[in-house]
């Protein structure tokens, strides 16, 4: 949801700026100004004193200015933590029973769930990658099925198999997992 927010909100204010750039540049290069255009000529200034000092001596001009720009402040701040946010779980904790722990690479984790799910029975392919917290992750595992795979098999034998070694290898309480199956796609077989 976010990628598609962030793919968005990009896309649209890099429209907004290339066509108010584009405009400025092709007016101040001589272009005749459009009908809707601010300006005049290119040797029209983009604030007169008078639209400057328009609504200085109203009451609700700063009020208004300062709010617009604040929200705009809050939403640039919330889409830079989006972004900036660490997506996948860099480690794990293991609990070693000494009460100091080990930690183990997400990344190496994640490659023997992937390795290990792509030897189940009618899986193509396999990925899989770490979230949540170190103490508590949780698995997102993406299977492509081949078309002769019965889906509740697959996810079966990847619970009983794949995620119960990971969870029991990194000594964990529970791996809560989110599954997403997919079918490979296939050529019609000839019959003869």
């Amino acid at each position: 949801m976010l990628k598609v927010v962030n793919r968005v909100f990009l896309g649209l204010v890099g429209l907004v700026l290339l066509v108010l750039g584009g405009s400025v540049l092709a007016v101040g290069l001589g272009a005749p100004a459009p009908s809707w255009w601010i300006h005049d000529s290119r040797h029209d200034v983009l604030l007169s004193n008078a639209e400057r000092t328009r609504w200085r001596d109203d009451g609700w001009w700063w009020p208004a200015v300062i709010a617009v720009l604040a929200a705009l402040m809050l939403l640039a701040l919330w889409w830079l933590v989006a972004v900036l946010r660490r997506r996948r779980l860099a480690e794990v904790l293991v609990d070693t029973g000494d009460g100091e722990g080990a930690l183990l690479r997400g990344r190496a984790l994640e490659n023997v769930l992937a390795e290990e799910a792509s030897r189940v029975d009618g899986v193509d392919r396999a990925h899989a990658h770490l979230k949540g917290r170190r103490s508590a992750p949780e698995a997102h595992v993406r299977l492509a099925l081949e078309p002769h795979v019965d889906p509740g098999t697959a996810l079966h034998d990847l619970t009983t198999g794949a995620l119960t070694h990971a969870r029991t290898s990194a000594d964990l309480a529970s791996l809560p997992a989110e599954v997403r199956l997919r079918g490979v796609r296939h050529h019609a077989e000839r019959v003869s």
